[in-house]
């Protein structure tokens, strides 16, 4: 095999050239048996490979053949020992790598601004997180990655944790000094995890930052689908021998992975790997030139603002990826928010995300210059429009102290509740989430002892109108709260 190969999409083609008599599933028979007009507009190559694990077509929870084969040439691209291919996303990949590492009572060293799968897999395994607050940045009002630093520190007070966890790149595309994260954490014997789901394409470029794989990490869920060129839903789980076991990091994928595996999202694993490995550089070079072009013309807009290399020179801001774009628009007097809708309703330009003084925008190989002289235009037109209410924003970004841990995520979520006021709730352990987006950095988790603090924090943010979400209750009025026991007279 080389990197040129593609045995899982390719055994699909020499599987379906044989004409098969299929009494199997799936029902629709390679479109046979759908509707027509869903068959038309899917057309037959697709249907045709929408097959499940047939002895010729390998089993994806205990691979022999060509997923076995698909996943070496994947592990040989990204500098891994194993790879793993995921049709469970990544947050699959993710609740792997920590119920792979972590048993109940176990301590993980995890950022505070984490994404939900962490939270859930923390919840399964019975782990005790170890939180580090992420460096915040006052002038876009985002957070970016823990430092070294921190890393450091927690280790020296919790030596026996299992794990460390980092999100590299985060969201917006910075990242830290992963590699010195991973040197520090391997003088503890304490493997480092990363979430890699924005950074698939960083492997293939030298003017990217490092990789999970090219830092030295031990396993990283990286999202294939988000910039790599496979279909959504489709991810990988890199893993590096040593510090894990990757005997159990299969058993634990097999346990969270449907038997009912997609064989179209694993043949798109396969492709993009190749496209990759053998285009990867020449594609993100020019990615990283439109890139360059996009940042600049944004700059020449009145009121808005794309950071570029201004943003690096903090621990946690050590490298970025430029190829995401973030855009500040709390000059022109709006929200983040305001510009997605006015930018769909106007232009129909689909940003990333936005928040309270940013929006997103990525670029991929998929984009051409005649893309980017379109955004470039319509934020043009955006300035334009709301060039009256344009003034100096000041970012109103904080965090509030992280609370105490009085019983571990999963016992919290599994016990007796109630539901009472939340202005009432100081001094009781929550059973529930609550963040402000942004930055996205939960306030309180199940298990936390809700404090004055955190209420007065919380209020302040709805005053200044930051977006307070995660309540069951979505106006806020009440929160769940552990049952409190009363002794018998």
């Amino acid at each position: 095999m080389n990197q040129n190969d593609t045995p899982l999409f390719s055994g699909l083609l020499q599987h379906i050239k044989k004409n098969p008599k299929a009494f199997h599933i799936p029902g629709h028979k390679a479109g046979k048996g759908m509707d027509p007009l869903f068959q038309e507009f899917i057309g037959y190559n697709a249907l045709a490979i929408d097959l499940i694990n047939i002895e010729p077509l390998d089993d994806l929870h205990h691979p022999r053949g060509i997923i076995k084969e698909a996943q070496q040439l994947a592990a040989t691209a990204f500098g891994a020992d194993h790879t793993f291919f995921s049709v469970q996303g990544t947050s699959g990949a993710i609740m792997t790598m920590i119920l792979s590492v972590c048993n109940p009572g176990d301590k993980i060293i995890v950022p505070r601004n984490i994404h939900k799968s962490v939270s859930s897999a923390i919840i399964f395994s019975g782990a005790i997180p170890i939180f580090i607050h992420p460096e915040l940045d006052h002038t876009l009002g985002i957070s970016h990655g823990i430092t070294p630093k921190s890393v450091f520190k927690a280790l020296q007070a919790h030596p026996d944790a299992k794990a460390v966890l980092v999100i590299n790149p985060t969201y917006f595309g910075i990242a830290a000094d992963l590699k010195q994260i991973v040197s520090i954490s391997h003088q503890y014997n304490v493997p480092v995890l990363v979430d890699e789901a924005h950074g698939v394409h960083i492997h293939f470029h030298d003017k990217l930052p490092l990789s999970a794989m090219q830092a030295g990490a031990d396993m990283a869920a990286t999202s294939v689908h988000k910039l790599g060129g496979s279909l959504t839903q489709s991810s990988v789980l890199n893993v590096k021998a040593g510090l894990v076991n990757h005997d159990r990091v299969q058993t634990v994928m097999s346990m969270l992975t449907t038997t009912s595996t997609s064989y179209i999202l694993l043949s798109s694993l396969d492709v993009a790997r190749k496209y990759l490995y053998r285009h990867g550089t020449d594609l993100l070079s020019q990615t990283l030139e439109y890139a360059e072009f996009a940042r600049t013309k944004i700059n020449q807009i009145p009121h808005l603002y794309s950071p570029g290399e201004e943003l690096l020179g903090t621990e946690a801001t050590f490298d970025y990826d430029p190829t995401k774009i973030i855009i500040s628009v709390k000059n022109l007097g709006i929200t983040g928010h305001d510009a997605e809708v006015w930018l769909r309703e106007n232009y129909q330009i689909e940003v990333e995300l936005s928040d309270m003084y940013n929006i997103l925008c990525i670029l991929t190989p998929a984009d051409n210059d005649e893309d980017v002289s379109y955004v470039i235009n319509a934020l043009k037109h955006l300035s334009q429009y709301y060039e009256k209410s344009a003034n100096q924003q000041e970012v109103k970004v904080s965090i509030a102290e992280i609370p105490i841990l009085a019983v571990s995520p999963r016992d919290a979520f599994y016990a007796e509740y109630e539901v009472i006021p939340l202005q009432e709730s100081a001094g009781r352990i929550s059973a529930e989430s609550i963040m402000v987006y942004p930055p996205g950095i939960p306030i309180f988790i199940p298990g936390e002892i809700i404090s004055e603090e955190n209420l007065d924090y919380i209020s302040e943010n709805i005053k200044s109108g930051l977006p307070v979400q995660g309540l069951e209750d979505e106006t806020l009025a009440t929160v769940r709260v552990l049952k409190e026991r009363v002794a018998f007279k």
